[in-house]
């Protein structure tokens, strides 16, 4: 598929691709919604609808590998936010 197409240009199919093939990346390097999005250039919207309700549909097992990187991307949010306020301090 091919990357920064525009929304409005893309049919089922694609969308379909698109969701299995950001799901798949984002188990394979941990990542998160936002780097998702900066990864494929879509939004952070549209990687969370996605992988929360649109992958739910098609293809089960995924979506709930998904769903516990999500769960454990949120458990650790407040840890990283520390870490970089204080990386971006100690730097001044």
């Amino acid at each position: 598929m091919e990357k920064f197409q525009p929304l409005w240009e893309l049919n089922t199919q694609q969308i379909e691709e698109r969701t299995i093939e950001i799901a798949e990346w984002m188990i394979e390097n941990g990542a998160t919604i936002r780097q998702a999005a900066d990864w494929f250039g879509y939004s952070k919207t549209t990687i969370y609808e996605d992988m929360t309700v649109r992958l739910k549909t098609l293809n089960v097992l995924l979506y709930n590998q998904i769903i516990l990187l999500l769960d454990y991307n949120r458990s650790v949010r407040h840890t990283r936010g520390g870490y970089a306020t204080r990386t971006k301090y100690s730097a001044l």
